[in-house]
């Protein structure tokens, strides 16, 4: 097939027809413009220099996917307003065209361990000197008296885990403290790595054996109850280190919140040793980089990182890659007075020009074992048709995401746009990568084949308004034989009007 000139100057075209992944890297060209659409998405973490409504708005627009509500830290009354963003798209929200679905997900805060208010305030910090000495307290009555002397961490069972020799590290190992002694309620530590103490920090002990932290405490139950109430799409589940962690929270979740995506986060050394477990349990994965580097040497975080990324790939289920990325934006974003500027669109719309995305979809293919499924196969079929014509999106009509998601797990290098009628799925489509959904807001029409030519239609306007492709492009139709759920088999290839 020869393409004009045009369509080969973006997306690394001339590097994709390479037979071989070394050739695809070595025709990678820094003057090729990547494409429009962005196939990964961006989570932002709301934080006080966010939460409020015209600034989350500038967030959406600037290209947020989904908003992170961190349970560590937010108050139900603060949080309670967010729900607003899953109807929200921008200033030209009341036109379909330009509306974008943004999902909500409830990070809980799980088995962790956290210190205290510094000076009794959220935004106060203090220097820890490298050499000092500190106490680390437990008791209740002094958890909003950190300071530079005293630090209160909400784990009373510390001076029981801990020895002489043990190590203590806060904020993801950026300060690291040395036990001297154990007492009741106290623990006297050294500074070996100084640095600003901030308030509401996560506490690291590694190697020890963690009494007494169920994987859903009695504040878990109380956050999730309340995100079911608030309708949220998503939970992040903190610290799930086996399948019955994933169990207890959906069983928290329960009837009302079954259909909450739960997303198992893995930041220990028992996670990794159960991944397998956990997966098969889980909606998708989030690899917490930041803890999981305390508690197994730094230098082995990459293997585990690829691990759950290669698998979950296999599985055919999201996985999100959070802490010191442009992925998952959370220190950028909460404290941040410039959360705009922290947008990683542009770098993501580059990397992934440079996937050898056939020879994913190839392997992506011999994994996958022979299937009777209709759907799959249709999915299947469709992927490997818009790498043949270098289509310009994949246009599916879907009404539970099944279909859009087994379009993801194939990883197409053009975008997946979905068109649903449901505004959950349409949220919970920004887990799937290069799934672009979007809301149809039109009744059914009387005759279901024009209720199907309305949604494709609509699908095409909604590609060249976003400048996915333009009129005589190929793009590739999927869509089922009869009405409903569960029934998707048939591919088109067509030219855009």
């Amino acid at each position: 097939m020869t393409l004009p000139d045009s369509f080969i100057q973006r997306q690394q075209l001339d590097a994709s027809m390479a037979d071989t992944f070394l050739e695809h890297l070595c025709l990678l060209n820094i003057d090729q413009e990547p494409i429009t659409a962005r196939n990964t998405s961006i989570i932002c973490t709301i934080g006080p220099a966010s939460r409020s409504i015209p600034k989350l708005h500038e967030m959406v627009k600037a290209g947020m996917n989904i908003a992170r509500l961190n349970f560590s830290h937010g108050s139900h009354e603060v949080c309670a307003v967010l729900p607003c963003l899953s109807i929200y798209g921008g200033d030209d929200y009341l036109d379909p065209l330009y509306y974008r679905p943004v999902a909500i997900a409830l990070d809980t805060k799980g088995p962790e361990i956290r210190t205290g208010l510094v000076k009794g305030k959220v935004e106060e910090e203090v220097e820890l000197v490298k050499g000092s000495h500190v106490r680390v307290v437990t008791a209740e009555s002094d958890k909003d008296k950190t300071d530079g002397k005293i630090i209160w961490v909400d784990y009373p069972s510390l001076p029981k885990v801990l020895k002489k020799g043990s190590k203590i590290y806060i904020d993801d190992g950026l300060i690291g403290l040395k036990v001297l002694e154990t007492g009741s309620d106290w623990v006297d530590a050294v500074v070996e790595a100084g640095g600003l103490l901030c308030s509401r920090k996560g506490v690291n002990l590694p190697g020890c054996d963690l009494i007494g932290l169920q994987a859903v405490s009695e504040r878990d139950e109380a956050d999730l109850r309340f995100g079911v109430a608030q309708g949220v799409d998503m939970v992040f589940a903190s610290f799930i280190r086996s399948a019955q962690d994933v169990k207890d929270v959906r069983r928290v979740l329960g009837a009302h919140g079954r259909d909450i995506k739960v997303i198992s986060k893995v930041e220990s050394r028992q996670g990794v040793q159960n991944f397998e477990e956990i997966l098969a349990e889980s909606d998708g994965v989030m690899v917490a980089r930041g803890d999981l580097g305390i508690e197994i040497p730094a230098e082995k975080v990459f293997i585990a990182q690829k691990m759950m990324i290669g698998r979950c790939n296999s599985a055919g289920k999201p996985v999100i890659c959070a802490t010191q990325t442009l992925t998952v934006l959370s220190n950028q974003m909460a404290p941040s007075k410039l959360p705009l500027k922290s947008n990683g669109h542009t770098l993501t719309l580059e990397a992934e020009a440079a996937i050898f995305h056939q020879q994913l979809f190839e392997e992506l293919r011999r994994l996958t074992p022979l299937s009777t499924d209709p759907t799959e196969v249709t999915a299947i079929g469709a992927v490997e048709s818009s790498f043949k014509c270098c289509a310009g999106a994949i246009i599916v009509l879907t009404t539970s995401g099944r279909a859009a998601h087994l379009l993801s797990r194939y990883r197409p290098r053009c975008p997946i746009i979905s068109i649903t009628r449901s505004p959950q799925v349409a949220r919970q489509s920004q887990l799937l990568r290069g799934v672009f959904p979007v809301l149809f807001h039109p009744l059914p029409a009387p005759v279901w084949a024009d209720d199907v030519d309305n949604r494709v239609n609509f699908g095409m306007d909604i590609g060249k308004a976003r400048g996915f492709f333009k009129s005589g492009d190929m793009v590739i139709v999927v869509t089922g034989w009869i009405p409903g759920s569960g029934h998707t088999n048939i591919m088109r290839a067509v030219n855009v009007p």
